[in-house]
């Protein structure tokens, strides 16, 4: 199962305009036990510190409830919506070494994850 994105697929956000911002959705199944969303738990404490210094907004945390609609195995443990800037402070975070060193909390708690890069979609237009 997916849990960390492939640097092919993090190379594509170059092609985005560095003048919008970025909505990542990301869609969390947790490892069972204390290595699941307690360890989960650290990585967000560390993605508090270190994400606002590139101008990151965590926008919605919330633990995954009833499912209306979805087929078998789609049901997620958490959604997290974190809303960079723009490319260029997307790709600074992801190379800045004091982000880099927590990194191991979040593929330890999670045994699968979507991660969907969103951006504004003006529709009134």
């Amino acid at each position: 199962m997916a849990i960390d994105p492939q640097e092919a697929e993090i190379n594509k956000l170059l092609d985005l305009p560095e003048d919008e911002p970025i909505i990542l959705l990301n869609l969390l199944r947790f490892a069972e036990g204390d290595a699941g969303e307690p360890q989960f738990k650290k990585y967000v404490a560390h993605c508090l510190e270190h994400g606002p210094r590139f101008g990151v907004e965590f926008l919605y945390l919330g633990k995954g409830g009833h499912v209306m609609v979805a087929e078998d195995g789609q049901a997620w443990d958490a959604v997290w919506l974190v809303r960079y800037p723009n490319s260029k402070q997307f790709f600074a975070l992801l190379h800045d070494a004091d982000f880099k060193s927590g990194f191991h909390l979040r593929g330890g708690s999670l045994v699968e994850a979507v991660l969907q890069v969103t951006t504004p979609w003006d529709v009134a237009a």
